[in-house]
């Protein structure tokens, strides 16, 4: 029964006051679930929000997140679509996230085909759209707790979005919460003294809104940071593909009576790291320059090496744990096999 359905001839009789004690006792009861489910917001929202706490130290290199929902928050709050997202991206919260470069990549113009593959175009659009769509759903659980904060015991009129934009941020992201705070803010409670139910209703708003924050803020970080590390990843990947092939490797050892040794390895092709070559437990090649690093039975070697005769060959120096060092000559006997 409604904590308010209590007659008048109830109120008349000398149980009113037991009825009054009780229905304070419990609407206080409900109150208090309340406060305690809103309180878990600022945990839920810590990550997300230490960027607007002066007294947490933010590298400056990291996005100052709250003011970026605070300045762009009406633009986030019309993306829903795909090419919305990629749009805003490239002309706003790309810089505004200090990401210039994969926004001017991404709005780059009729790029070929080959290139666009290079560059991982692909890639990096989808994870800006992805961007995109966690400071959206972050922005839309910022304006349903700020409205339960206003509100008082009903809950907030439904956020300003369609359902168009629901499904789109669902697809785009992993936000489990996202149905309950649309679902409960798309039914507010106008009555003045609540019930029991709509309180709880509101309570659990409070909660998935809250849930809604943290699960946004952390695919912002997680997709900001792929976007960032993005011309490391497009670097490595040319890298592999330029080593990639089947090599005679011929080893110079000054150490050991001037020894040599002679290897066929098989460098595998980009998303294929370590087919054939056991040891090898670094790769980094920039331009010209190739730098390996083989550790076996705990002992570790170093090849400083560099392209000549148009990457058909290898040309270097080796050091060892043990001492050794000498000279490397690398041929090309087979091209990259996928």
């Amino acid at each position: 029964m409604p904590i308010r359905s209590v007659t008048a001839g109830l109120l008349l009789n000398p149980l009113s006051a037991t009825l009054n004690t009780s229905r304070r006792g419990a609407r206080a009861t409900i109150r208090a679930s309340i406060v305690f489910m809103c309180s878990a917001i600022v945990l839920f929202s810590a990550i997300g929000r230490a960027g607007a706490d002066p007294s947490i130290s933010r590298p400056p290199e990291f996005p100052d997140w709250p003011l970026v929902l605070m300045t762009h928050g009406d633009k986030l709050a019309t993306v829903d679509s795909d090419q919305a997202a990629k749009e805003i991206f490239v002309t706003t919260i790309g810089p505004a996230v200090k990401l210039p470069e994969p926004a001017g990549t991404i709005g780059a113009k009729a790029l070929p085909a080959k290139m666009s593959k290079e560059l991982m175009m692909g890639e990096i659009t989808q994870s800006a759209q992805r961007l995109v769509a966690a400071l959206a759903a972050w922005q839309l659980a910022e304006t349903v707790t700020k409205s339960l904060k206003q509100t008082g015991d009903s809950l907030p009129a439904p956020p300003g979005s369609s359902s168009q934009r629901i499904e789109w941020l669902k697809a785009n992201g992993t936000f489990p919460s996202l149905t309950r705070i649309w679902s409960s803010a798309s039914s507010p409670g106008q009555d003045p003294s609540p019930t029991a139910d709509q309180l709880r209703e509101r309570a659990e708003l409070a909660v998935a809104a809250g849930q809604t924050s943290l699960e946004a803020s952390q695919q912002a970080m997680s997709e900001w940071w792929r976007l960032k590390s993005w011309k490391d990843r497009v670097r490595t990947l040319r890298g592999q593909t330029r080593l990639c092939g089947t090599w005679q490797w011929v080893i110079h050892n000054h150490q050991q009576h001037h020894q040599e040794q002679k290897h066929s390895l098989l460098f595998p092709p980009p998303g294929k790291d370590g087919t054939g070559i056991a040891g090898l437990a670094e790769t980094i090649v920039l331009g010209d320059a190739v730098y390996l690093r083989w550790e076996i039975d705990g002992r570790v070697q170093e090849d400083s090496l560099l392209f000549t005769k148009e990457a058909q060959r290898l040309e270097g120096s080796f050091v060892n744990s043990q001492g050794g060092w000498g000279s490397i000559s690398g041929k090309r006997t087979a091209g990259c096999s996928p």
